[in-house]
């Protein structure tokens, strides 16, 4: 059997998506492998100036399109607000998935620089 593999971005927060997509894809193939496979990307690895100041598109999803290029990966993952307005006619966008509440915040008191877990 071939295994999927799943191009994303190494964030926790891209892992958690990604994961979310391959059980939606395991849920409706319970044949298939899945493989996830993460790496930085040139956005992520950037870290000592602000974004507009690189002045690239797609940051965030170069390495993991060449990856797909060149099958190294089989499908990537991202977040819609990383994916450049022009899009690669060689890369079509196969789906999406739901979308999750976009009402989640966090509050803190001003001047606060990290969370005491020991309060609720």
């Amino acid at each position: 059997m071939k295994t999927i593999r799943v191009g994303s971005r190494e964030s926790r927060l891209a892992v958690v998506q990604s994961e979310l997509v391959m059980d939606t894809i395991r849920a409706a193939h319970p044949e298939v492998e899945l493989e996830l496979v993460t790496m930085k990307t040139t956005g992520d690895k950037i870290l000592d100036r602000t974004l507009d100041k690189v002045g690239g598109k797609g940051l965030f999803v170069k390495e993991l399109d060449a990856a797909l290029l060149d099958g190294r990966v089989d499908l990537t993952v991202h977040s819609c607000k990383d994916l450049p307005m022009e899009e690669d006619p060689r890369i079509p966008l196969a789906g999406f998935s739901r979308r999750e509440d976009p009402r989640d915040v966090l509050v803190l008191p001003q001047g606060a620089e990290e969370l005491d877990p020991s309060r609720p």
